[in-house]
């Protein structure tokens, strides 16, 4: 065998990234969140088209919209502090978000003109369709990220932003610059966050604090409900599109800020920590995301919500129950399986192999 000494520095360079490659083990408590705020993703679109009959649906529903993105997003930051500008992950965000983002752009536009019988249905990757919007902001947050790490203070900075779009009707909506603006203090918030801040609301008495909060939250819900235009949870439009002055935007935000981080808290303490029987599930959360607008959109396009009966509290259960299982059965190994060539895509053949790995692969072959 023959031996070649590497340069200077290389070896030690060589180690971490063999130490970088090397898989990590995943923490059941972020799988349990992600799979937990997806149920509630695919519960709250599946609402949506019944909840104008019933002021407690209506009142439920702000509720759950008021956090289930936020945690979501968070948790998406949280994992986004390793990000920076190496081949590795740059390829990762191309082909897990940006390729992701065009593929379900392209095949919602299509659903929507044919299924739906929408000749004016337009395929534009410039204006993000129905859920497609996540990718979209987060390829734009998880690109800065590298930016936003050498910023002294970024999340009230990203609060500024926030309240500034809330009040800015001209943005323009090209990539749905808007609802990214104004979501980013959640990525933001993950992103400066750390493993002791997730283990303290899972301490026992954040649990038991958690029930008053989510109580208080429900009652809240229900008063709110002819008070409050429910569309502000989407943070898709400014103040003035809502009609209100300009200097209520920024007020909504600071408050729903507020709000859903509390709510986000509590739900995290609510998520196990252990290993469960859909733990499994949660690395599946961006197939149920991407995949499930199909089936809440298609049963739209179908006319089902039409029928009377659904609209009352049975029928409300079993719709509920019906998204509960659909996405649930999406996050699923076989259905991964079948859908990872667009939403997971390795792609090696479209990329130039990176230098660094190239001159291990060398070293090893003459090693070897």
């Amino acid at each position: 065998m023959f031996h070649v000494d590497a340069p200077p520095g290389q070896n030690e360079q060589s180690k971490q990234n063999e130490k970088n490659e090397q898989p990590k083990s995943r923490d059941a408590f972020f799988d349990n969140a992600k799979y937990l705020a997806i149920l509630l993703v695919a519960v709250g679109h599946s609402w949506e088209p019944l909840k104008g009959d019933s002021r407690v649906l209506q009142g439920l529903y702000m509720v759950v919209y008021s956090f289930h993105m936020p945690a979501f997003i968070v948790i998406s930051g949280y994992f986004s502090r390793s990000f920076d500008m190496s081949p590795a992950r740059l390829k990762r965000l191309l082909t897990g978000v940006a390729l992701p983002y065009v593929v379900f752009e392209i095949a919602y536009s299509l659903f929507s003109r044919y299924a739906n019988d929408d000749p004016h249905q337009q395929i534009t990757l410039l204006d993000p369709l129905y859920l497609t919007w996540f990718l979209c902001s987060l390829f734009i947050w998880r690109l800065t990220t590298p930016i936003w790490k050498l910023v002294r203070h970024p999340l009230p900075i990203a609060l500024g932003i926030a309240m500034l779009a809330s009040c800015t009707p001209a943005m323009t909506d090209d990539f749905d610059l808007q609802r990214t603006a104004q979501f980013l203090p959640y990525f933001m918030l993950g992103l400066v966050l750390r493993p002791e801040h997730f283990r303290l609301v899972r301490r026992p008495e954040a649990r038991r604090l958690a029930v008053p909060v989510f109580v208080g939250a429900l009652v809240f819900g229900y008063w709110a409900v002819p008070r409050m235009n429910a569309s502000w949870l989407y943070h898709h439009d400014s103040a003035q599109e809502f009609a209100a002055p300009w200097w209520v935007g920024p007020v909504m935000t600071l408050a729903m800020f507020g709000c859903s981080l509390l709510l986000t808290a509590a739900f995290y303490s609510w998520v196990p920590s252990r290993t469960t029987w859909f733990t499994a599930l949660g690395a599946g959360t961006l197939y149920g995301y991407l995949l499930h607008g199909f089936l809440i959109k298609g049963a739209g396009y179908a006319g089902l919500y039409d029928h009377a009966w659904l609209h009352r509290p049975y029928g409300v259960a079993l719709v509920t129950a019906l998204a509960l299982t659909g996405v649930t059965l999406l996050c699923t190994p076989p259905v991964r399986r079948v859908f990872r060539f667009v939403i997971e895509p390795r792609m090696e053949w479209a990329f130039r192999r990176d230098a660094a790995e190239a001159a291990r692969e060398r070293q090893r072959a003459l090693v070897g």
